[in-house]
């Protein structure tokens, strides 16, 4: 949420890689657009990427149904204040935070919000060994791709 609850973003990071992408909602956290907004930014990945989503108590998710038929999404929602629960998703919001610091308008600008999930996923992390999320993210889709043919 940004300054005032007049601007948000979605953030979807996979749980392995850490690869993030950051969805722009020009109309807030209605529902309907979180949904469909988050389906469109989904489809394009694969089905074995589209395996589950972890969301918070929030109101936003109340369409998560039509985000599940639109794109084979299970929604699944954490504990109410079990942040622990969605511990990646939580880092990475901390990191985000220093592109779209509390209290700040973000911006529904889709490319702006593109180059830092951009830097996001070219900066190596502990985690990974000193990966890049981008380099582990690629190299999760070539092994499905392998594994396919």
């Amino acid at each position: 949420m940004g300054a005032h609850g007049k601007s948000a973003a979605a953030t979807l990071v996979e749980r392995v890689t850490r690869f993030t992408v950051i969805c722009g909602l020009p109309e807030g956290k209605k529902a309907v657009a979180v949904a469909d907004t988050v389906a469109e930014r989904m489809w394009p990945f694969p089905e074995v990427l589209r395996t589950s989503l972890t969301w918070d108590q929030g109101t936003e998710m109340a369409e998560h149904a039509r985000l599940t038929a639109a794109v084979n999404l299970p929604v699944y929602f954490a504990h109410p204040r079990s942040p622990w629960e969605r511990g990646t998703n939580e880092n990475t919001n901390g990191l985000i935070r220093e592109y779209l610091p509390k209290g700040t308008y973000i911006t529904s600008n889709q490319a702006y919000l593109d180059a830092i999930a951009d830097e996001l996923n070219d900066r190596p992390r502990a985690s990974l060994g000193f990966y890049t999320p981008r380099e582990k993210f690629e190299a999760l889709l070539a092994a499905d791709v392998a594994s396919t043919n």
